[in-house]
């Protein structure tokens, strides 16, 4: 019988490996390091709260989790967050991200107008954004750069880069325009203007009918619930889950694979690797594969604090703020939960997440836990009134678990792919540190993974 490996229980390998079952009938062992699958996803539930401590949700319009979720049953679990106003704070004050904006960048004229987040001087540079002209991208820029040329350094710096550097945990001037967000620049060159590109992108989607509804999902039971039950499926379906079970080597054999695990060879027809690039990279001495080991991860961590109602004095009906990086602070952001998922906190109590850790620093690296709290107190105490000390407080270390993608990564990506497909026929790598990070966007990798694999077993 065909044999397979999938190196990874994460969401990246399970979904490979629940669309593999789909498209194959081979002897599917996944390998897994630690004693659990999901990876960085990792629910904490006690006294009736519900918390994430690695990654909290995904985003409803990439459909193919949710997609997913109803094929294993779960559609009934699922639940999407309560809106409300989102902050940025700068300049030592919380502001209402204005309304009408895509990522920062402006849509409507009169909340845009209206913010304090900008100054006069800073609101006339940004909507000098109509009048300058596109330049050819023919090489990679940095998000930064091109938002520097479009909007000027004010809104770059206090819309912009608060948003979009805290989902890559990047540095935005290193941070690849190409590899993260091409549609800015494809509607800045097909509009001649940034902002007039991501009006007519807005006005011409189609409007939901009804309330309003959140842009994110989550299930009842946390996301660990999807993946437990992913992981109970591609089991009951055959396929061997090997908890503890470290991989060290991978060596090719005439068009198969033996993996060293545990210390053990284990031979098999076809692998996918889904486990960060920091793991894999020591795998091959490959020229091209070479660019993985050099390529940055940051290190995060989340501060989760757990209040009674009556010490938490925050009148703003939000979800939370992100901070711009000119701000004096530790934290990088700060999640309302309980105001953002109900069913996360039991009545009467506040859940607070900040989220600690930038490019570059190592405060995650050299503070303990205690020292994190602390740190993460004490700029919380700036943006609300806390009295008292919390309930609990649960701080997660995530070490190297934001894949840099640097100016120039899609390219290097594509070719580490043409040479895989070359030279290693049934090999695939997959995962975060190649084309997004977002939750949806790592099972669709995997069902690529599935289905590429899929197509050279079959040949």
């Amino acid at each position: 019988m065909t044999k397979v490996a999938v190196i990874g229980a994460g969401i990246t390998g399970l979904s490979a490996a629940y669309y593999l079952q789909q498209q194959s009938d081979a002897q599917i062992d996944i390998i897994e390091q630690s004693d659990r699958p999901g990876g960085k996803i990792k629910t904490y539930q006690r006294d009736g709260y519900t918390i994430e401590l690695g990654p909290e949700s995904y985003l409803a319009r990439k459909t193919i989790m949710t997609e997913l979720a109803d094929e294993l049953g779960m559609k009934d679990d699922l639940v999407t967050n309560n809106t409300g106003q989102s902050y940025i704070y700068a300049r030592n004050q919380l502001f209402p991200m204005p309304g009408g904006s895509i990522m920062g960048i402006p849509t409507e004229l009169k909340p845009f107008i209206k913010t304090g987040l900008l100054s006069p001087a800073g609101k006339l540079r940004a909507g000098m954004d109509y009048f300058i002209k596109p330049k050819k991208m023919t090489t990679d820029v940095s998000v930064g750069a091109f938002f520097r040329r479009r909007l000027g350094n004010e809104a770059l710096e206090n819309l912009i880069e608060p948003l979009l550097s805290g989902i890559y945990g990047a540095d935005i001037d290193k941070l690849s325009l190409k590899s993260t967000f091409p549609n800015f620049k494809e509607q800045e060159e097909k509009h001649g203007s940034l902002i007039k590109g991501m009006r007519i992108q807005k006005s011409s989607a189609p409007k939901p009918a009804g309330t309003p509804k959140g842009q994110f999902r989550q299930f009842r039971h946390g996301l660990q619930s999807f993946i437990d039950k992913l992981a109970e499926t591609v089991a009951e379906n055959g396929a061997v889950i090997r908890y503890n079970s470290a991989v060290t080597a991978v060596e090719s054999r005439n068009n198969k694979y033996a993996l060293t695990i545990n210390g053990e060879q284990q031979h098999y027809d076809g692998v996918i690797i889904a486990v960060p690039h920091t793991v894999f990279s020591k795998w091959f001495e490959d020229a091209p594969l070479r660019y993985f080991r050099h390529m940055g991860a940051t290190s995060v961590a989340t501060v989760v604090m757990a209040f009674d109602e009556d010490q938490v004095n925050n009148e703003e009906n939000g979800t939370g703020f992100v901070i711009a990086r000119n701000s004096d602070t530790v934290i990088t952001a700060c999640t309302w939960t309980d105001k953002k998922w109900p069913h996360a906190a039991p009545p009467g109590k506040v859940l607070l997440r900040a989220y600690v850790g930038r490019p570059g620093d190592d405060v995650v690296k050299n503070n303990s836990d205690e020292e994190l709290v602390a740190l993460a107190r004490h700029d919380l105490d700036k943006m609300m009134e806390l009295k008292g000390a919390p309930e609990f407080t649960i701080v997660t270390r995530l070490m190297e678990s934001m894949p840099q993608y640097e100016v120039g990564h899609i390219d290097r990506v594509r070719a580490v792919q043409q040479y895989m497909k070359a030279q290693y026929p049934g090999l695939l790598l997959t995962g975060a540190s190649f084309e997004a990070v977002g939750l949806p966007d790592c099972v669709k990798q995997g069902k690529e993974a599935a289905v590429a694999l899929a197509a050279d077993l079959n040949k």
